[in-house]
């Protein structure tokens, strides 16, 4: 299910597997607990699925970034 939602949100099956081979920890987390809601959250921001889709794919380990304690944290500081 991890891989075929990754791809729902544009990606293709070398930018998956570029991603696990960068973050192999990618398949184990649950998509309802860390993946959506990271990916929800950065959309929220702004960015439409395309955007997102390509910052996941250069840096996979923001899916297990906490949202609390890192991710709105850093960008509350950069604004």
């Amino acid at each position: 299910p991890r891989v075929q939602w990754l791809k729902e949100l544009g990606m293709d099956a070398s930018q998956v597997a570029k991603m696990i081979v960068k973050h192999p920890q990618l398949i184990s987390y649950s998509l309802e607990e860390n993946m959506k809601p990271r990916v929800q959250w950065l959309k929220e921001l702004g960015m439409d699925a395309s955007q997102v889709a390509k910052m996941i794919v250069k840096h996979p380990q923001l899916i297990s970034y906490s949202l609390e304690e890192n991710m709105k944290p850093r960008v509350q500081w950069l604004k």
